[in-house]
């Protein structure tokens, strides 16, 4: 890999568990699955393991492979590697302590194991388009040879679950160079393979491994693992050992050739991105950045079986959902130099529109796509727009208008959950009890947290801006407009019924069930970000107060602090997390339209980049190398909920280049 390393720690973070366990890793595949966990090696959450697979992509991810016990024997003493806690708290063995340091090798994560005078270095990626894992060891240093024992624990669960062993047996089959796993009869595989190491097969059960991140989140905090293989393997110092875990029977054994591979692959995304610079430089963190992108996207196979391509909105426990990846798209592909991709999530979206809607998410076993969004389908006309703005591509706008001009129709005419224009004053209603349909979902049991009835203002500024971009797209392609131009028109008027003339910044909500809501809420910045239907002055004044009372470093609180119902920390079991998630909670991927509406009011690129430069140190917290999903509106801003989330990633990446493209290029 080419460039230096961005994210290093050594044991002044490493060496400390109470800081290292909140280190997290990842490495992804492309088709859904994933490997994860923490710098210190302890498995904190249902969500970690060495093997999270897809089994159908991009979802029905199963945990499979747990992690790897390591010991390391050399000379006359025995060094544990590996970090385990166990109900009631104890911590054993402790293999943190032998962490010299941890680094991010583009987005491989890389460990430096000491013992002794030996240097034990060990590295995790997954291969591109499947469901393999390779752990690759490489003795760097030392004066005689160390012998490595592996005890390779398995699993067979979905990825939010948790597994009790009890009298579980599975079968622990031979074959050439390792091990398979069947968990049960028709459960698909697992391939524990090398090339270098001995591989005898095991059966026991080691229970009660805590997790303590389950716990603060009010979920079961125990698991059980099966130690079903152990891999042995003397290695003298140059020396390498790769175990491979597969669903695939016969995957390269070559760990040093597999690794290679991967390197040129995020090479090749590095080449791409800098290919769009234009001659500008971007500083490593937004380098780190654009390979934190591509970890997102992922291939969604369509029924005709054509390859579709989709993004997961968040990792570890989100899947693709239809809101994120249109506000997504943007940032992941067109800024990163992969239009290609665009092109193919835009199509792949385009076989799922239903009643004039996009779906909000897939879910996890396969059912029917739900479509209980109503900003998921406005993002997409954004989105097309972005895409056709970059590559002019006139064919894929020619196949899409149809399917735009039909969604047109439907929230015209009205669709699901009241989503209809109001024809007095050309804005669109949407809701009814019991629905989360905008972006602030948060829902308990039965309680929609900010249920947000009515015309909200982002809602009906991605309307008007929707239809301004059918305008447009009618006259390029020749066709009748003033449909669309008519009715832009008439949502311009009446969009100006949101000012408030008291608080001069936006209602959120118009004609609610109890009237408009006046909460001061980040949705308007939308309405100055996107085509704007307010005044200049207006929109000035709306990027004023979203910067006075909701901007903080690490993004938009979603509620303004002097408000009733404002909560500053996002914790606790779920009913309480959820209760926050939008009350106070502050979203990173609102600096991209916080950043793109402050460059259109005061036109300074070099100021407007100062608000993205605090995200760059996020990239050692929470999710290292990536961006989190959201933080605590109190200070210290602590980063919550997902290590690693698109929209975050793609927004500041989107804004970043918005501040560039303003800029004069260097050299």
């Amino acid at each position: 890999m080419q460039g230096a390393v961005l994210v290093s720690f050594g044991r002044e973070i490493c060496g400390e568990l109470g800081i290292a366990e909140t280190r997290e890793w990842l490495v992804t595949n492309g088709i859904g699955g994933f490997a994860s966990g923490t710098i210190a090696g302890l498995l904190t959450r249902r969500y970690h393991g060495l093997l999270m697979a897809a089994l159908t992509p991009p979802l029905g991810r199963t945990l499979l492979l747990s992690q790897l016990d390591e010991t390391a024997q050399y000379g006359e003493q025995c060094y544990p590697l590996s970090t385990n806690r166990w109900a009631g708290g104890g911590i054993s063995p402790d293999g943190y302590r032998q962490i010299e340091r941890f680094f991010l090798e583009g987005t491989i994560p890389v460990w430096h194991l000491a013992c002794a005078d030996a240097l034990l270095e060990k590295r995790i990626w997954m291969q591109q388009g499947a469901n393999t894992t390779y752990i690759h060891y490489q003795l760097r240093r030392g004066t005689q040879p160390l012998h490595l024992t592996l005890k390779a624990m398995v699993n067979y669960r979905d990825y939010h679950g948790s597994t009790h062993g009890d009298t579980w047996h599975m079968a622990v089959n031979p074959v050439p160079q390792g091990q398979q796993i069947i968990a049960f009869p028709g459960a698909a595989p697992l391939y524990l393979l090398s090339a270098e190491a001995e591989v005898t097969p095991a059966h026991t059960w080691y229970r009660n491994y805590d997790r303590v991140m389950e716990r603060q989140r009010g979920l079961d905090a125990q698991e059980d693992h099966l130690h079903a293989a152990t891999f042995q393997v003397t290695l003298h110092p140059g020396d390498v050992v790769t175990v491979v875990a597969s669903t695939q029977s016969q995957p390269s054994l070559d760990g040093s050739a597999m690794l290679k591979a991967q390197q040129a692959y995020e090479q090749g995304l590095l080449n791409r991105w800098h290919q769009t610079l234009g001659g500008i430089t971007a500083s490593e963190w937004v380098n780190q950045l654009v390979l934190a992108a591509d970890q997102f996207i992922v291939s969604r196979p369509q029924p005709d079986r054509s390859e579709g391509q989709s993004v997961i909105a968040g990792y570890h426990w989100f899947g693709d959902w239809g809101r994120d990846t249109m506000i997504s798209l943007t940032g992941l592909t067109l800024t990163t130099g992969r239009p290609v991709v665009a092109r193919s999530i835009l199509r792949t979206f385009a076989q799922y529109v239903d009643q004039g809607m996009l779906p909000n998410r897939f879910p996890d076993a396969g059912e029917v796509p739900e479509y209980n969004t109503v900003d998921a389908t406005l993002w997409y006309f954004e989105a097309i727009r972005a895409y056709h703005q970059a590559t002019h591509d006139q064919q894929l706008l020619q196949e899409l208008f149809p399917v735009l001009a039909e969604i047109v129709d439907w929230h015209c005419q009205g669709t699901r959950y009241h989503i209809q224009l109001d024809p007095t004053d050309g804005l669109l209603y949407a809701g009814e009890p019991g629905v989360q349909l905008t972006w602030m979902d948060a829902k308990v049991g039965e309680w929609v947290v900010t249920p947000r009835m009515g015309k909200p203002i982002e809602i009906n500024a991605l309307w008007y801006n929707a239809l301004r971009t059918m305008e447009a797209f009618a006259q390029e392609l020749g066709l009748p407009g003033d449909r669309y131009q008519q009715l832009g028109d008439r949502a311009l008027t009446g969009f100006g019924r949101f000012w408030n003339p008291t608080t001069q910044y936006c209602y959120d909500v118009l004609d609610g069930s109890t009237g408009h809501d006046p909460a001061l809420r980040p949705n308007q910045i939308l309405a100055v970000a996107l085509e704007s239907p307010l005044t200049v002055n207006q929109q000035r004044q709306v990027v004023d107060v979203c910067g006075q009372t909701l901007l903080t470093s690490h993004g938009l609180r979603s509620l303004a602090a002097n408000e009733p119902q404002y909560q500053g920390v996002y914790q606790g079991n779920s009913q309480q997390r959820d209760a926050a998630y939008h009350q106070g909670t502050v979203w990173g991927w609102l600096l991209g339209p916080f950043v793109q509406a402050h460059l259109k009011v005061y036109a300074d690129p070099f100021l407007a980049r100062t608000f993205l430069e605090p995200m760059a140190n996020q990239l050692w917290s929470h999710g290292i190398g990536s961006l989190s999903e959201i933080f605590d509106g109190d200070v210290p801003l602590r980063p919550r909920g997902c290590i690693a989330q698109a929209w975050t990633v793609a927004e500041v990446l989107r804004a970043w280049r918005l501040t560039a493209s303003q800029l004069t290029p260097k050299g």
